[in-house]
């Protein structure tokens, strides 16, 4: 592809991707599950459908308060180090139930103290492809909703995380604290209480994660009582990068790929939206020949691709979808690839086998945007050019794959 031309697309997708950012932002306060999430489903269906795409609503029924969750398993976990003092085996049971109930919420798996929560109705928005013959579906994905603000994305940690190092970043990142430096920290401990180990150091030693696990219910708490942020960059930026890819595929379609577009609702909440899509559609969506594409916060910096993600363990993305990001990136379409601490809607299908890789948008010492989740994450902030480079990126990713598929369909 030649450097013209890369221009032109990465100015005609931004300045689309101002429009869109701008239409989505005035869905003020749509958090998961909320009546302007939903509003904002039916306003980009209508979208998609005057780009002359098929659009379905799909129902989603998720548990938003994802904070008050882990404050939950938090609190759970600071009962059960309590009566270990005194009752060591049920202090055990207590705790290792709230780090299997926190291992398996974080990893989409299954809900056990969530379904204790009240659920609000959300919406997928599933834009099925034009070739269904093809012999292969890239399914393009980013969330519809905004998150909250608090004080653990404020300067102070954005500052903290630019002393690390990229490997650190993650071993220190908050969810693997809560759960490896506070849940699973406590099980050794108090298995020497089992034991029948009662010295001294054994209390300091519980201390730790206790303690840790306090801190964790104060940050938590104040996620669950702050308010809903623009969410400009993270992520109306990666629905824009998303619209601009499909429209720029669907101009000149690629014939081996069948190219969907999802645009998910309650991504916020460890990507419940996305659970429901591969769940609803898992006789669709056949991991031999499917690949999904989800652009996260790409309205910062450069877009990079994440070679691993997960809250508690990393998951290796797949590595077709990476080495293909490895040939753009020596190209210079492409930035650096990176390891996510989080578990996002390309997380989500990756644990259900479905191959998937997150586009992200990093600075040069590959740090997401500062202004996420917070106020200051408007459209004003959000930058064009950067979410023209990702739908670039998407787009020439999309032709590999097409000539990938069609080298491999039988002839």
């Amino acid at each position: 592809m030649e450097q013209a031309s890369d221009t032109q697309s990465v100015e005609r997708a931004g300045a689309g991707g101002n429009e869109v950012v701008d239409e989505l932002c005035s869905f003020a306060g749509r958090g998961a599950g909320t009546d302007a999430e939903r509003r904002a489903a039916n306003a980009f269906a209508g979208r998609l459908l005057a780009l002359g795409r098929r659009a379905d609503v799909e129902p989603a029924y998720v548990h938003p308060q994802w904070a008050l969750v882990h404050a939950l398993h938090a609190a759970v976990g600071i009962a059960g180090s309590i009566v270990a003092v005194s009752q060591p085996g049920i202090g055990f049971a207590l705790v290792l139930f709230a780090a299997t109930s926190a291992y398996l919420d974080l990893n989409t798996r299954f809900y056990f103290l969530r379904r204790l929560f009240f659920r609000r109705a959300s919406q997928n928005v599933v834009s099925p492809g034009g070739n269904p013959g093809a012999p292969m579906r890239l399914v393009l994905v980013a969330h519809l909703d905004a998150g909250r603000s608090g004080f653990i994305y404020g300067k102070r940690s954005i500052s903290l995380t630019r002393r690390l190092s990229p490997r650190m970043r993650v071993l220190l990142s908050p969810w693997r604290v809560y759960f490896w430096g506070g849940l699973a920290a406590l099980l050794p401990v108090i298995g020497l209480r089992m034991a029948g180990v009662e010295a001294g150091w054994v209390a300091v030693v519980q201390m730790i994660p206790t303690v840790t696990l306090i801190a964790a219910i104060f940050v938590l708490v104040d996620i669950a009582l702050s308010d809903t942020v623009p969410g400009a960059i993270d992520d109306a930026s990666g629905v824009a990068a998303v619209l601009g890819a499909a429209e720029r595929l669907r101009a000149e379609p690629p014939a081996s790929l069948d190219v969907w577009v999802v645009l998910t609702g309650a991504g916020e909440p460890q990507a419940e939206g996305m659970r429901s899509f591969v769940a609803a559609h898992r006789d669709t969506l056949d991991p031999q020949s499917t690949a999904v594409v989800s652009a996260d916060s790409v309205g910062y910096g450069l877009p990079a691709y994440a070679v691993s993600e997960g809250a508690v363990v990393s998951t290796p993305t797949d590595p077709t979808l990476v080495s293909i990001c490895e040939a753009l990136a020596s190209s210079g379409i492409a930035g650096r690839p990176f390891r996510s601490p989080h578990t996002g809607d390309a997380a989500a299908a990756r644990l259900r086998g479905i191959p998937a890789i997150t586009i992200a948008g990093l600075d040069d010492e590959g740090i997401p945007s500062p202004l996420r989740h917070t106020d200051d994450d408007v459209p004003a902030r959000c930058d064009a050019q950067a979410i023209g480079r990702a739908a670039d990126l998407i787009v020439s990713l999309a032709r590999l794959l097409d000539r990938d598929a069609a080298r491999r369909a039988p002839s």
